[in-house]
């Protein structure tokens, strides 16, 4: 898969293969004046219920953004090698940061952990790749960015749907237009999520009516928590695990298609990176080689699978399992 990137969090933003994006343009929007486009738009989303008020509101302040169909046209092919992703993506300030953030939410954390079952660490490593944290959200006006991409014809069926999602996020009450911020693709909030995903998955932690993942950080965390859950999360499982390949491997058993018990692989002579034997647990486990049939291997189990439904991306999925390690309990 084709995976973008951003300069500091590489997350939903640099992802958008992941989430379909390819298919259902619609090449005559982009041969529409803008104004009359934009003028479509608001009755269609009349007709889907959201109202007058809002949309009186909201549509004057929208204006298409070049920079946002620049940065969509020029998204880096992806290759970077497995250690430069690592050495940006999870340095070591990253990791001492996260474990500060760790400690400073424990009991948030560990509250929103028990409820979802998902361990603390991973909704922090997610955290910390996807908006450092919170500092990074890309800054753009969400709805004028989807928008742009919307008019731009090129995708314009899944840009129009997020578009008419984030109109009826903000006509719910969840946020003013004008602090629905995210990135040039319309990834928002603490997470990044999408609108669509925002829809599914998004919760309202607190109880105050808002589903806030940009500003309140329990709500935030609970939705990324929600998000895992129901994507199939084990917590009495981790994610893998770097193991060394024996001479000879057969890489035709390489690959997410292939599962075999740990008990299989370490008869095959799989071992951790130091030689030693895997854990005795026979978990269901696939190999994976994220530079192809060279580079480091890792033992992937579901909780891996689960890492990828967020971002189709296995040095996403790698380096938030490594983050989340190396933040262990905090």
């Amino acid at each position: 898969m084709k995976t973008c990137l951003r300069t500091m969090a590489y997350g939903l933003l640099g992802g958008l293969a992941a989430i379909g994006v390819g298919g259902g343009a619609v090449a005559q929007e982009a041969s529409k004046p803008f104004g009359p486009w934009l003028d479509e738009l608001k009755a269609e989303a009349a007709r889907k219920g959201i109202r007058a008020k809002t949309l009186d509101e909201v549509i004057p302040t929208v204006k298409p953004i070049p920079r946002v169909i620049e940065l969509d046209r020029r998204q880096p092919e992806f290759t970077l090698t497995l250690q430069q992703y690592m050495n940006r993506v999870v340095p070591k300030s990253r990791v001492k940061k996260g474990r500060s953030k760790f400690r400073e939410n424990a009991t948030l954390l560990t509250e929103i952990g028990r409820k979802f079952g998902v361990q603390p660490r991973f909704i922090v490593a997610f955290w910390g790749v996807e908006t450092d944290f919170g500092r990074v959200d890309g800054g753009f006006p969400v709805i004028s960015a989807l928008a742009t991409l919307a008019h731009d014809g090129r995708r314009s069926r899944f840009f129009r749907g997020e578009l008419i999602r984030s109109l009826r996020i903000v006509d719910q009450g969840h946020i003013a237009h004008t602090n629905m911020k995210g990135s040039w693709a319309g990834a928002m909030g603490q997470f990044q999520f999408m609108p669509s995903t925002f829809e599914s998955f998004a919760i309202d932690y607190d109880g105050d009516g808002r589903r806030d993942i940009w500003r309140n950080r329990r709500d935030a965390f609970a939705s990324a928590a929600n998000f895992l859950s129901k994507s199939g999360w084990k917590p009495d499982q981790t994610w893998g695990r770097e193991v060394k390949l024996p001479a000879g491997f057969n890489l035709k058993l390489a690959g997410l298609k292939v599962r075999k018990g740990i008990r299989d692989w370490q008869a095959r002579g799989v071992r951790r990176v130091d030689g030693t034997d895997l854990p005795t647990r026979n978990l269901q486990a696939s190999i994976v080689l994220p530079e192809k049939t060279k580079g480091r291997a890792f033992l992937a189990y579901n909780n891996y699978r689960v890492i990828l439904r967020w971002n189709r991306s296995s040095f996403f999925a790698v380096a938030i399992g490594s983050l989340a390690d190396r933040i262990g309990g905090g």
